[in-house]
């Protein structure tokens, strides 16, 4: 059993995995991302130091759940991260569509099996069939 102090209030919990905080403090974490969500969704050119000025939310926590693609945010909203690869502005995740194609690519390239071109003997090496003399 693994008992930790929540983050949040420092009180002890039975720590199963996740984030490091007590029940309690995750409802009232889910209850404030529902605020947000619906802020965002009301007010859709809203910037991020008023998203979190309005629903008394910290921009670390509402740049955390854009990285975890829980929030996202229109196309002609101003708010916006960089990708996490080259650094174009996106709008939700870590990495934009390009970066996340070339990781794709690289982990498909990873898994294939490698499969090596079968040589051919060069005459005079190799098996050959022998016959035996019938004298």
């Amino acid at each position: 059993m693994d008992v930790r102090n929540c983050k949040s209030c420092s009180r002890l919990f039975n720590y199963i995995g996740g984030q490091p905080l007590c029940p309690d403090c995750l409802k009232a974490l889910d209850i404030k991302f529902d605020e947000v969500r619906d802020y965002v969704y009301d007010h859709p050119h809203a910037g991020m130091q008023q998203v979190a000025e309005e629903t008394e939310v910290t921009v670390a926590q509402i740049k955390r759940w854009i990285r975890e693609e829980r929030l996202a945010f229109s196309d002609d909203s101003q708010v916006g991260l960089e990708c996490e690869g080259c650094g174009k502005m996106i709008r939700t995740g870590r990495f934009c569509d390009v970066c996340k194609a070339k990781h794709i690519n690289s982990f498909t390239e990873l898994t294939r099996p490698k499969i090596e071109p079968v040589k051919k003997p060069e005459k005079g090496q190799g098996p050959q069939m022998r016959f035996l003399d019938r004298d």
